[in-house]
């Protein structure tokens, strides 16, 4: 959980950081801000916030806050919206069907005893 500091951050507040910030370090997660890419967290969350490096927000509610107020974020320096469009979403169905055999048909007792075969002989030769 974000610190209080951190919580009441203001789209303002994180803009003028980020005029305040010369250079980057890399980082995996990103956010361009006025044309520039910066680090989400640690340098320009917690510049913003003005709290310490050791503050207990970590990237993934810094990321967060950034998407809240509207700024391009980017992981591995690719955008995240577009990281998840190149992902087909499968209907649950399908992927339980794709992860366990025993959902492509009716269930078959036979099936059921094999298997639990199988995974007490692994168990044992463990």
């Amino acid at each position: 959980m974000p610190s209080a500091r951190v919580s009441s951050l203001t789209r303002e507040d994180i803009t003028a950081a980020a005029k305040r910030l010369h250079g980057s370090c890399p980082a995996k997660w990103t956010a361009i801000i006025d044309g520039r890419e910066l680090p989400a967290r640690p340098a320009l969350v917690l510049e913003a916030a003005g709290v310490p490096p050791n503050d207990p927000t970590n990237s993934h509610q810094a990321v967060a806050i950034l998407k809240d107020f509207g700024f391009d974020v980017r992981y591995q320096g690719k955008n995240v919206s577009d990281a998840r469009a190149e992902v087909e979403p499968l209907a649950i169905d399908e992927l339980i069907r794709s992860l366990r055999g025993r959902y492509k048909g009716k269930p078959s007792l036979l099936e059921d005893r094999e298997r639990e075969h199988r995974v007490e002989k692994d168990r044992l030769t463990r």
